[in-house]
């Protein structure tokens, strides 16, 4: 199957239930600037385009919010605890981005959307939400292009200095993503 546009993604997504009722569950928890993002997208679409029946695993579901009244990490627990609640079975990750330039050292994000902007690899920076009317919405801030023709590409923030390469290219090697979707073409960060 080939998947050519935005509009595509969001019918594939929408027509998976697994999907839909984990994106049913973060509305249902008012966060704000929520997403759920990064592999819970990617991996769907590479799957489609690798022609499986079956899912591929995914480590976590990533849940990003933008809350900078509330820094506390032990709140992103008690978010994953009450989706837990909901969807037992999912594997919850959730993340303040308001908090995480602390962590991954560096400025200050502005919003969800502009954390999906710095996420490594072009391919996985995308983010997908409901929006109180079960539109569903998308972000891709680098665009689908290197998504759909299976292309893993560092983000422009992950060429800016050789630690930024380095964390690029450790992530591409632990990640192994070539084992599971062979024909997905790596670009490499030259020195």
């Amino acid at each position: 199957m080939l998947i050519k546009t935005e509009n595509e993604i969001r019918k594939l997504i929408k027509s998976d239930k697994w999907m839909m009722d984990i994106l049913k569950a973060v509305r249902s928890m008012n966060l704000p600037d929520c997403w759920v993002c990064a592999g819970f997208v990617r991996s769907k679409i590479w799957d489609v385009l690798h022609e499986r029946n079956e899912r591929s695993s995914i480590p976590d579901v990533d849940v990003i919010y933008f809350d900078p009244t509330n820094l506390d990490e032990l709140n992103e627990k008690k978010h994953e605890e009450k989706l837990r609640m909901i969807l037992p079975d999912v594997p919850w990750s959730v993340k303040n981005e308001a908090r995480m330039h602390i962590r991954n050292n560096m400025l200050p994000y502005s919003s969800s959307v502009d954390a999906i902007a710095k996420f490594p690899e072009t391919a996985t920076a995308l983010g997908v939400k409901l929006d109180i009317n079960d539109k569903l919405i998308l972000t891709a801030p680098h665009g689908i292009m290197d998504l759909i023709n299976l292309e893993v590409k560092p983000t422009p923030f992950f060429t800016e200095n050789i630690d930024q390469a380095a964390i690029y290219e450790n992530r591409i090697k632990k990640k192994n993503w070539k084992s599971i979707w062979n024909r997905i073409k790596i670009h490499h960060i030259q020195p």
